[in-house]
């Protein structure tokens, strides 16, 4: 045999031992991919519900959003309503005082001159 026969059976040989090294590493990458596949899964699957369960908390935080927005609405129209009252009262309690400050002022002038009068005369009379 010659040495160009012996170096080729020795390349047969490494390219045999190279073919079952690459299967039996393919054999692992394949069933690491298997795992991780089934793993990808079982999360997808614990993913589903939380996904919809998240849904459901927005559309009932959106309802809970929109009904504080309306009673806050409620609350300032009802504020406003009673801040209009208040005016009112406030303002007709303004005209009443006018309008009942001058008579009584007159009348408290009057009987303060019926008093000094009634007073004087008392004096003059006495004396």
């Amino acid at each position: 045999m010659d040495t160009v026969n012996i170096f080729y059976i020795v390349l047969l040989a490494s390219a045999s031992v190279l073919c079952l090294a690459l299967i039996f590493y393919i054999n692992k990458i394949t069933s690491s991919i298997k795992l991780i596949e089934i793993e990808i899964k079982a999360i997808s699957e614990q993913i589903k519900p939380l996904i919809e369960t998240s849904v459901e908390l927005s559309g009932k935080l959106n309802s809970l959003s929109d009904e504080a927005s309306n009673q806050v609405n409620i609350v300032k129209e009802i504020i406003g309503k009673v801040k209009d009252r208040v005016e009112l009262i406030l303002s007709l309690e303004e005209q009443l005082r006018e309008e009942l400050e001058k008579p009584i002022t007159g009348l408290l002038k009057n009987l303060s001159a019926v008093s000094n009068g009634v007073s004087t005369f008392w004096k003059t009379f006495t004396k």
